[in-house]
């Protein structure tokens, strides 16, 4: 009899506060990191940037709409099927409303897909395919931290403008390096320079020797890099054993996307006088030392861009919640574009109709290790490129959002 009393007087109160309110109250917001914690992309972004998502909800309150905001996260194992999988599981069943990171293009195009599908908000901080602004785009994609058109327009403009004339490419045989090659050749060739040849490298290759010797074979002055994390490191190490851009060699070897991890692992020695474009460096600023110091402080070692670039899009996200009242994606969506992006990352940075955040990015060299004053003392800013010069033009990227 007491039980069933006790059932009846929960009843009643779970009646009353569903009838109190004008509106049936909104689960708890919950995030998704879709990340890779063991393979070629976990020092780019792995268990840090889970960690620098942690620290985005616990800076903003620990809550948003009167609820405990929940963070998961998954190791995607850098492929589509397992990625897409993930996301249409935590969009169908575990009641996730945003998923960000997602390390490869690859993946990243796949979930954008799912995103679109079950009208749920993608925040991508890794990927870098400018694909996903252009004729991928999708009302629910947000492109955070860079992509290859910024790559291309800091490092190849760079290069191609002080001599660079001929290149000849390694490229990724994915997404992400098919799309950097493109963007990096448009550029080049607008500079007036050429790509006299290139080479496709798989994913994970532990061997760039063949690659490397057809890359010396063809004579070009530049040498491109358009790999990513640890694949990048490897073909550095070993052009190095062959001599490819060292001594009295007349190639130069140029990284079209190189992370701040990717150098501390190659070293000074062999890193020195790299050129290379990022969105953040951990030492540009007092606000950048302090929220770097704290990641280092939790992490054990200096931000990369996309860890940083997960805190910023974590924060808007969870602002643009606050503000819309609602977790509605296409509220929020509504004031993520509305609102102007500024934290210790970015200024006056803005969220376009297709799904790009325009920031300023920078264009670093490596330091010799002479120059360099502690182990975290990698690079010197030698430009910035401003937004609009950095990112592709709204109307040339065939989104179909853009009217």
């Amino acid at each position: 009899m007491k039980n069933s009393k006790a059932m009846l007087a929960l009843s009643g109160l779970m009646f009353y506060c569903a009838a109190a309110g004008s509106a049936p109250a909104q689960a708890p917001v919950k995030i998704g990191v879709l990340t890779d914690m063991s393979s070629v992309y976990s020092n780019i972004g792995g268990s840090g940037l889970v960690e620098a998502a942690r620290m985005a909800v616990a800076d903003f309150g620990g809550q948003v709409l009167g609820k405990p905001i929940e963070l998961v996260y998954i190791d995607g194992q850098n492929k589509v099927d397992v990625s897409s999988a993930a996301a249409r599981r935590w969009f169908d069943q575990d009641g996730v409303d945003m998923i960000t990171d997602l390390p490869t293009s690859a993946t990243a195009l796949a979930v954008s897909e799912v995103g679109r599908e079950k009208k749920k908000i993608i925040m991508v901080t890794s990927a870098s395919t400018s694909d996903l602004t252009g004729k991928a785009c999708s009302p629910y994609t947000v492109h955070w931290t860079y992509d290859t058109y910024a790559l291309a327009s800091g490092t190849g403009a760079e290069v191609t403008r002080q001599g660079g004339k001929q290149w000849y490419f390694i490229t990724a045989d994915y997404a992400f390096g098919n799309a950097l090659q493109a963007d990096a050749s448009a550029v080049i060739e607008r500079g007036g320079g050429k790509v006299v040849g290139a080479v496709r490298s798989p994913l994970n290759s532990p061997d760039f020797s063949s690659f490397l010797l057809q890359a010396q074979a063809s004579n070009a002055g530049i040498v491109g890099l358009a790999l990513g994390g640890g694949d990048l490191i490897n073909a550095i190490k070993q052009a190095a054993e062959f001599g490819v851009g060292r001594g009295d060699s007349k190639q130069r070897l140029v990284a079209l996307l190189a992370f701040f991890s990717d150098v501390k692992s190659i070293g000074l020695e062999l890193g020195q006088g790299l050129l290379l474009t990022e969105a953040f460096y951990w030492d540009q600023s007092d606000a950048t030392r302090q929220w770097s110091q704290r990641f280092q402080e939790k992490v054990g070692r200096k931000p990369t861009m996309t860890q940083a670039g997960t805190y910023g899009a974590v924060m808007h996200y969870l602002k643009a919640v606050q503000a819309a009242g609602t977790k509605d994606s296409d509220a929020v969506m509504a004031k993520m574009r509305e609102t102007p992006i500024n934290d210790f990352m970015t200024r006056d940075g803005k969220l376009r109709i297709d799904g790009r955040v325009v920031r300023d990015m920078y264009l670093f060299q490596v330091k010799t290790p002479a120059e360099s004053k502690n182990e975290w003392d990698l690079y010197k800013q030698i430009g910035v490129i401003p937004g609009d010069v950095a990112f592709r033009p709204l109307n040339q990227g065939a989104c179909p959002l853009v009217k």
